[in-house]
């Protein structure tokens, strides 16, 4: 079970990381270019406009509660994985709807979170701006 749930987060973290690391790679060494680099990939977005300190705020908030939504993700896949497997087992039903349950309503929260900061910090900046 262990070797299983290991396989399935290596996996996981090599297939986000890895546009990451292919974009990094592209970018020239230097400070200047690595300005460039950084404003192409914010331009387009609400938070280009922004000062350097709101933009990375922002930025910051927004990487957290995704990483907490691709978290809460991860646990509601593994509470199915659970139900499946419980073969019809009273204890690990429970344990597996438990935490299924409470999976979905982190999601939920971290959905809304999500939401609710992208508003405020766009109205933030807007008004900064």
């Amino acid at each position: 079970m262990n070797k299983i749930f290991a396989t399935v987060t290596a996996f996981g973290q090599v297939y986000l990381l890895s546009p990451l690391v292919a974009k990094a790679a592209e970018v020239p060494s230097g400070l200047e270019a690595g300005n460039e680099a950084l404003g192409a990939a914010v331009e387009g977005s609400d938070i280009a406009n922004a000062g350097s300190l709101q933009g990375l705020i922002a930025n910051g908030i927004n990487v957290l509660l995704g990483f907490l939504g691709i978290l809460f993700l991860i646990l509601v896949l593994y509470a199915g994985f659970l139900y499946l497997t419980a073969q019809g087992s009273d204890e690990p039903v429970k344990k597996a709807k438990k935490l299924l349950t409470t999976s979905i309503i982190g999601l939920v929260i971290i959905i809304a979170a999500y939401a609710i900061s992208g508003y405020v910090l766009g109205a933030l900046i807007s008004i900064a701006g």
